[in-house]
C-alpha cells in the first residue's frame, strides 16, 4: 500500500525523523489560509506547492512549484489542484492520461542561507528495502540526491552505496556512522545524519514497510538533516497489525478494477496482455501465467479467486476479466483442494448465462476434488467452453483459439 508524501512524512515524524513541514490543501479557496498557517507555524517566507499523487517525477510534469508570495501560492494551487498530472511514473508515462491531482501539500522553504548568509545545502539519496537474494534489509544511499537513482547507478555506480542489515542483529550504531561518513559529513551534520538514519530504519521496521525512499534527504545550511520528500510503501501482508495505517489508503490512486476486485475478495492485478486468467492459489496462478506466455499469448491479469471461492465469486471474477477490452481469450485453471471443482464449474456456467454476449473463447482446466463432475457440468451446458484435463492441453487450446 502506497502512501502520499504528506502521509509518509507524518508517519516518519512519529519516529523522530525531521521532515520538511507542510499544510495539506484540498480546496483552492483554502490556499490563502493554509499559507498563513504554514508561515505562522514554521516562520517560512516562501513555500513549495507539491501535487500529491502516487508517482515520482512530479516536478517534471509541473506538479511542484516554488511560491515566493501569496499571489504565487494562489496561482500554483489553482493550476495544480484538479490538473491531470503526467510524469514518467504515471500510467503511460508523459504520453499517458496522467493522474488527477486532488490534494496539494504546501511545504516550508528549507533551502535557506546560514547565519553568515551562506547557502550551504546538500542533497542526498536514501532508501531502505528488502534484498531477497541477500535475505536482509538494505540501505541504499548516495551523495547524488534529487536525481533519478537509476540514472546515477547506471552512469556513476561508484556513487551508490549499500549497507546490509543482518536480520538477527538489526541496525547497528557503527553502520549509521559509516553512512554519515561516506556521505562526506562532519560535525553537527554528521551527528544529525547518524540519528536520522537510525530513526528512518526504526520507522521502516516498525511500520512493516516494503520501501522507504527519501529523495532528497537534505542537509540544510545550518547542518540539520531533513526529509525534503518521502515515499513510503507498506507491506499489505502486515497491515492487519496497523489498522491506524490501513485507513490511510487512497483508493483514488489505485486501478478502479483492482479496488472492485478487492471488495469481492479477489486477488487481482491488471497486466497488459491478451489472455485473461482465473486461478485458485497464487503459485498456480504464476504457473498459469507462464503457460500463457509459452503458448503464444500474454497474460492480461493475475487473478486468484482463493481457496474458498463460490459460484458468485467466480461470476464476479468473470465480469472483471471481461471488462478488459484487450482480452482475446480466458484460461480458467483450478485445482480442486479445499474448493470443489464443480463449484467453480457452476460459477462459470452461471456467469456465462447471466452475463451473456460473451464472444471470446474460454478454456477451462479443472483437476482434483470434483473434477469429473465439473467437466460433465461444462460439457453438458451447451456453452462455447473448451474443456482441458492437463496443463499442457490447456496451453495448446489457448494457442489454438488465439490463432484462429
Amino acid at each position: 500500500m502506497n502512501l502520499h508524501e504528506y502521509q509518509a512524512k507524518e508517519l516518519l515524524s512519529r519516529f523522530g525523523v525531521p521532515i520538511q513541514r507542510g499544510v495539506l490543501v484540498e480546496k483552492k479557496e483554502d490556499a490563502e489560509a493554509a499559507f498563513a498557517k504554514l508561515q505562522a507555524e514554521t516562520g517560512t517566507k516562501w513555500c513549495v506547492v507539491k501535487a500529491q499523487i502516487h508517482a515520482g517525477g512530479r516536478g517534471k510534469g509541473g506538479g511542484v512549484k516554488l511560491a515566493k508570495n501569496l499571489d504565487d501560492v494562489k496561482t500554483h494551487v489553482n493550476n495544480i489542484l484538479g490538473m491531470m498530472l503526467k510524469t514518467p511514473q504515471t500510467p503511460g508515462g508523459m504520453e499517458g492520461p496522467g493522474k488527477l491531482v486532488r490534494k496539494v501539500l504546501m511545504t516550508e522553504d528549507v533551502y535557506y542561507p546560514n547565519a553568515d548568509g551562506v547557502m550551504d545545502t546538500k542533497e542526498f539519496y536514501l532508501s531502505i528495502l528488502t534484498d531477497r537474494t541477500k535475505e536482509a534489509n538494505v540501505i541504499i544511499y548516495s551523495t547524488e540526491g534529487g536525481m533519478d537513482i537509476e540514472k546515477v547507478a547506471k552512469e556513476t555506480p561508484e556513487l551508490v552505496h549499500k549497507e546490509y542489515v543482518h536480520p538477527h542483529v538489526g541496525f547497528q550504531a557503527y553502520q549509521a556512522r559509516k553512512i554519515a561518513f561516506n556521505l562526506g559529513l562532519s560535525g553537527d551534520a554528521y551527528k544529525s545524519m547518524v540519528k536520522f538514519v537510525t530513526n528512518i530504519y526504526n520507522a521502516y521496521v516498525s511500520s512493516d514497510a516494503s520501501l522507504v525512499e527519501i529523495n532528497p534527504c537534505l542537509k540544510t545550511s545550518d547542518n540539520k538533516i531533513v526529509a525534503a520528500d518521502a515515499k513510503l510503501s507498506l507491506d499489505d501482508n502486515g497491515l492487519y497489525r496497523h489498522p491506524d495505517l490501513e485507513v490511510l489508503n487512497d483508493e483514488h490512486e489505485e486501478d478502479p478494477t483492482e479496488v472492485e476486485a478487492k471488495n469481492f475478495g479477489l486477488n487481482f492485478v491488471k497486466l497488459d496482455g491478451n489472455v485473461g486468467c482465473m486461478v485458485n492459489g497464487a503459485g498456480l496462478a504464476m504457473a498459469t501465467m507462464d503457460i500463457i506466455q509459452l503458448s503464444g499469448g500474454k497474460p492480461a491479469n493475475f487473478l486468484d479467486v482463493g481457496g474458498t471461492a463460490d459460484a458468485q465469486r467466480v461470476e464476479n471474477a468473470f465480469r472483471i476479466i471481461l471488462r478488459d477490452p484487450n482480452v482475446d481469450a480466458i484460461l480458467i485453471n483450478v485445482f480442486g483442494g479445499i474448493v470443489r471443482c464443480e463449484r467453480i464449474a457452476q460459477g462459470v456456467v452461471d456467469a456465462y448465462k447471466n452475463i451473456g454476449n460473451i464472444h471470446i473463447p474460454i478454456v477451462v482446466r479443472l483437476q482434483g476434488n470434483g473434477a469429473e463432475v465439473a467437466k460433465k457440468l461444462i460439457d453438458e451446458s451447451g456453452l462455447d467452453v473448451h474443456s482441458a484435463v492437463t496443463l499442457q492441453e490447456a496451453a495448446d487450446l489457448v494457442n489454438k483459439v488465439l490463432t484462429k
